[in-house]
């Protein structure tokens, strides 16, 4: 029998676990889903132990689902999503709910700094990699411990999703280094905690987990493995943030190979062998494995946008959809597939939430532009694609500068749109690979798992294992109808900086 390592992958709204052979061959899976909490303006939080409970569900579940085949997993490995914070007491138990990437609250702070410390700003970006944004556990703690002293000073630890998962499965509170480097916390050349930056904002390294390579394991503890089915002692790989494995899972692991991805959130990533920055401060770069990096940006609005599209807009209501037997995005895909190109001149800035990757911009807003009197639902449902693919544009713009491009691989829900993915393909100019393994971050957090047993020698095994399933080649013309479009865009967003910013601020009065 081959060797079974569960890929966990937790994400923004939802957990998986997928049990993978090394090839990439998936044997048993399970999901589970839990709430995302908006209970002010500006805020994302999450309940830890409703993910906990969710992660536990789909471990045990697809577990159980190997049992019934003869089979019995090697280990498990996590991929957990990223820049989250959690406040915790001294028994490393979470004293509130917690902060999603999603979470701009502490927008003002940022917004303060950059007009204040210029430099200091460009000086933690270049030592860490990660931009000075409101996303990021830097700003996240300054705000607690301004507008939350009580509750900061009860805090002994500072932890992140994957530490609470991982101290809730073996019992003992470390981070990996890839969750530590989408801190703004975390030194990416001396690989430490940055002194300076902990001094700055006030805790000291005590309070942080101490940080391990990727593929360092822990055996499961007793309680754990009853709750999910497995085996004492079972190997659990503390593996990597979802976004970085994305490139291991679709095997976009060469030189010149991207990755784009769009689900609740959005992506377009590289590999890099060392850290690398941005003169214009546009990209993150972020640990892989041991010697091994992803440079990229990720945009804060994508298929979130879609489903309020649905929700909305749309009132496109489950018991509807149910009733007419109809998948209700399979619906709107149908409705925007018979729009031409370029919406008939409506462009979505797609800022609902702000938005990080390229711009690192928190008082950003959502905007139709060029609504007119012959534009329907139809029309603004493709505009909503459109517009987060030229939100995906502009991060491909920076990346290009690091290298040239050989291929780009996609994954992601918007995978299931072939008329979403065309767009992406035509506002790009470049040909999509759909891989034949989409679930990007479960494999290759299970990949993780392969290398630590010693079954896999590295991440570049899973080149040859990933194939094309399909390549969307782009049309010239529309091409050309979408390069200036979102060019258009662009200029929409750096003509209204003064009013996002008084839009922004009027919000927050409530």
């Amino acid at each position: 029998m081959k060797g079974i390592w569960i890929g966990v992958d937790v994400g923004t709204t939802g957990v998986r676990a997928i049990a993978y052979e090394a090839s990439g061959v998936s044997r048993a899976s399970a999901e589970a889903f839990y709430p995302l909490r908006t209970p002010h303006p500006d805020w994302a939080e999450e309940r830890p132990s409703e993910i906990r409970a969710a992660t536990e569900q789909v471990v045990r579940e697809a577990a159980d689902a190997l049992r019934y085949q003869g089979r019995t997993p090697s280990g498990i490995a996590l991929s957990t999503v990223m820049h989250s914070l959690i406040p915790l007491d001294a028994a490393k138990q979470p004293l509130t709910d917690m902060q999603t990437w999603a979470d701009s609250r502490s927008a003002g702070i940022v917004r303060e700094l950059k007009e204040n410390e210029p430099e200091l700003c460009r000086s933690f970006y270049e030592r860490t990699g990660c931009p000075m944004h409101a996303c990021y556990p830097l700003a996240k703690i300054i705000w607690l411990k301004r507008k939350r002293p009580e509750l900061f000073a009860r805090t002994k630890y500072i932890g992140s999703i994957k530490d609470h998962l991982f101290h809730a499965f073996t019992g003992e509170f470390l981070i990996d280094r890839s969750t530590a480097s989408t801190t703004a916390l975390y030194n990416a050349h001396e690989l430490r905690w940055d002194a300076e930056i902990l001094n700055f904002i006030g805790i000291t390294e005590e309070m942080l987990p101490p940080v391990i390579s990727t593929t360092e394991a822990r055996p499961l503890a007793a309680d754990a493995a009853e709750r999910m089915h497995l085996t004492v002692g079972l190997p659990v790989v503390i593996g990597a943030t979802d976004g970085v494995l994305v490139n291991v899972g679709i095997g976009a692991v060469s030189a010149g190979q991207l990755s784009a991805t769009i689900g609740t959130s959005g992506a377009v990533r590289m590999l890099v062998g060392e850290p690398r920055t941005d003169d214009a401060m546009r990209t993150w770069c972020y640990n892989l494995v041991d010697g091994l990096w992803v440079a990229g940006g990720a945009i804060n609005n994508g298929g979130m946008i879609l489903r309020w599209m649905r929700d909305k807009i749309c009132h496109f209501s489950e018991a509807q959809m149910a009733a007419l037997d109809v998948d209700a995005y399979d619906l709107m895909t149908m409705k925007a597939a018979k729009i031409p190109a370029g919406s008939d001149g409506l462009i979505l800035l797609p800022f609902f939430t702000g938005e990080r990757a390229p711009y690192w911009n928190s008082d950003l807003r959502g905007l139709f532009f060029g609504l007119s009197l012959n534009h329907s639902r139809s029309h603004m449902i493709r505009a909503v694609m459109e517009g987060i693919c030229y939100g995906m544009h502009s991060v491909f713009d920076a990346l290009r500068e690091f290298g040239e491009v050989r291929d780009i691989r996609v994954s992601g829900s918007f995978t299931k749109s072939p008329l979403w993915m065309q767009i992406l393909a035509d506002v790009l100019g470049e040909p999509l690979v759909l891989p034949s393994n989409s679930e990007g971050a479960a494999y290759g957090a299970a990949v993780l798992g392969f290398i630590a047993a010693g079954e896999m020698a590295g991440i570049a095994d899973t080149a040859a294992l990933v194939h094309a399933k399909k390549v969307y080649m782009p049309d010239e013309e529309n091409h050309k109808i979408y390069t200036q479009l979102s060019d258009i865009s662009g200029r929409l967003y750096r003509n209204l900086q003064k009013e996002f910013a008084e839009i922004a601020a009027y919000q927050a009065r409530y």
